[in-house]
C-alpha cells in the first residue's frame, strides 16, 4: 500500500489500470476516480462499490439509483449485481461471490448486453437479470 495524489492517481489509472486492485479514498476523490475508472470497463453499469468499516459495509453501484431512466426498463442491472457479489465476500461468502461473478461474465461473453454496452440491443433490465439467474443456476450445479 502506498500514498498517492489524486492527480497523479488518475494519469496512472489510465495508463496503467492494472497496477491497481484496490483503491481507498475519501467520498469526493473516490466518486471521480470511479467514474474515470468506468471508461476503462466499458460502462458505468459494471462497477460495484463498497465503503466498509469495521463493523458494517454499504455496497451499491457506483452510478447510483438513475431516476432518469427509472421504469423504462433500460438499466444496466450488472453493478448492482456485482456489488452483491462484493457483499457476499466481505461476508465470508466467497464461493457464493465467485460464482455470481462468473455468472456476470458468462452472460456478457455471451452477448448479453444492456444498452450502455451496445446501443443497438434490445436487452432489457429484466432479460439480463434473468440470464444471470440462469447462469447462477448452471455454475451452482
Amino acid at each position: 500500500m502506498h500514498h498517492q495524489l489524486v492527480d497523479s492517481c488518475a494519469m496512472k489509472l489510465i495508463h496503467s489500470p492494472s497496477d491497481f486492485d484496490v483503491v481507498l479514498t475519501e467520498n469526493m476523490f473516490g466518486d471521480i476516480l470511479s467514474d474515470e475508472a468506468s471508461v476503462l470497463s466499458g460502462s458505468m453499469g459494471l462497477l460495484a462499490s463498497s465503503s466498509v468499516g469495521n463493523r458494517y459495509g454499504l455496497f451499491e453501484p457506483i452510478h447510483g439509483s438513475a431516476p432518469d431512466i427509472a421504469g423504462l426498463g433500460i438499466a444496466n442491472p450488472y453493478a448492482t449485481i456485482l456489488s452483491i457479489a462484493m457483499m457476499l465476500a466481505w461476508l465470508d461468502l466467497a464461493q457464493e461471490s465467485k460464482i455470481i461473478e462468473q455468472a456476470v461474465t458468462k452472460v456478457i461473453e455471451q452477448g448479453v448486453l444492456p444498452r450502455d454496452l451496445d446501443p443497438t440491443s434490445q436487452v432489457s433490465t429484466q432479460q439480463a437479470i434473468q440470464a444471470v439467474v440462469n447462469a447462477i443456476k448452471s455454475l451452482s450445479k
